[in-house]
Order: C-alpha cells, then structure tokens, then sequence
C-alpha cells in the first residue's frame, strides 16, 4: 500500500480529486498536520505541466489554501493558542526547543518574520499561532501572510512545472531509497535484539554424569 509520502501516490491522488485536493492538502498542512505539502505542490505543477491540471488555477489553490490555513492559525493563537503552545511545549521536548527558537525569530525578524518562515521547515504551521499569540496586528500579519505564501507557493508549483519529469523520478528514487533503508534499520535491530536477548537468558546448567 503506498503511503501519503510516495509521489507516485500524491500525484494520483492530486489527478483524481484535482483542485480540491491540493486546496486540502495544503490547508492542513499549514495548520500543522503531518502532510508534505511541498511534495503536494510539486506533484501539482508536474501535472500542470502535463496539461492535466491547470497552472493559472493551481496557484490561485495553493496560494489561496496558504493564506487562509495560515488565517486560521492566527486566529487559534489571537484566542488563547499562547496556552496551548505553551503547553504542548512543556509536554514534548522537541516542541520546547522548536518553540523557543520560533520565540527568538519572531523577537528578532519582527513581523516580516511570518514572510521568513515559509522557508523554514517545521517554522511554517506555528507562524501563525506564534504571530496571534504574539499580538501582531491582523493586518500586518496579513500582509506579510499574503507576500510569503505568494512567493514560496508559487515558487514551489513553477519548478514542479518546469523540471517536473527530473524532479518526479527523483522523489520515487528518493522514496524507495528511503523504504529500503528502513528495511536495513528494521533488520539490523531484529539482529541487535537476538543478541540481547540471548546474552540475558540465564545459563542452562548441563546435566552432571
């Protein structure tokens, strides 16, 4: 069965329900659920490239999904997400260290700071929660909203269109170089945990004659 990361799968997947799919995928992805939204819009611009989908409505989706998943992040952040980042923070070490760096990004870059992290990944779903938690006028995060998902948005789908059959053979090599190595790491474990388990179990005493 072919999992949400595999190209091959996002690309039909993107064939079959067109527009919409992308507007989804892309949606979630910004309000920070599991989904490789980059890989959603490169798979977009290579079927725009193909004539199966088309370029100019392709980035009115992506764009328009962008802003208003990034929208609705504000908008959890502005209506008590400080707390919730706080505590997801304090729950999850990872969450901690990613926190406190959007912190210190956001304290650092100022507003133009939710334009910056369209480029930084694992920074793009919580600019817009950080950006509301932080007060930053709805407007001006708007602004810089708009700008960034104009520039990155557009700017992932045009070389998923220009470079799309290169591009789409190397995520499949990339995928199945991936599936194979976590085959090795599953194996290699399985042997680790024999090894263990045979040095713990208690001596068995032979028989005296």
């Amino acid at each position: 069965m072919h999992g949400i990361t595999d190209p091959a799968h996002i690309a039909d997947m993107l064939a079959t329900w067109g527009y919409l799919g992308i507007f989804i995928a892309v949606f979630v992805g910004n309000l920070g659920v599991p989904v490789p939204e980059e890989t959603v819009m490169l798979a977009a611009g290579f079927l725009a490239g193909r004539a199966l989908l088309d370029l100019r409505i392709v980035y009115i989706a992506v764009v328009a999904s962008a802003v208003l998943g990034d929208c609705c992040g504000y908008v959890i952040g502005r209506t008590g997400g400080q707390r919730v980042l706080v505590r997801l923070a304090s729950a999850f070490p990872f969450m901690r260290a990613r926190y406190d760096r959007l912190q210190l990004f956001f304290q650092t870059h100022g507003a133009k700071a939710v334009f910056m992290a369209r480029f930084i990944t694992g920074a793009r779903f919580m600019a817009g929660p950080m950006a509301g938690a932080c007060g930053m006028p709805f407007f001006q995060f708007l602004g810089w909203n708009v700008l960034g998902a104009i520039v990155w948005c557009s700017l992932v789908v045009t070389v998923g269109y220009l470079v799309g059959d290169e591009l789409y053979r190397a995520l499949m090599m990339a995928h199945q170089a991936s599936r194979w190595i976590g085959l090795a790491v599953f194996a290699v474990a399985i042997v680790v945990f024999v090894f263990w388990w045979r040095d713990r179990r208690p001596a068995v005493s032979r028989p005296q004659s």
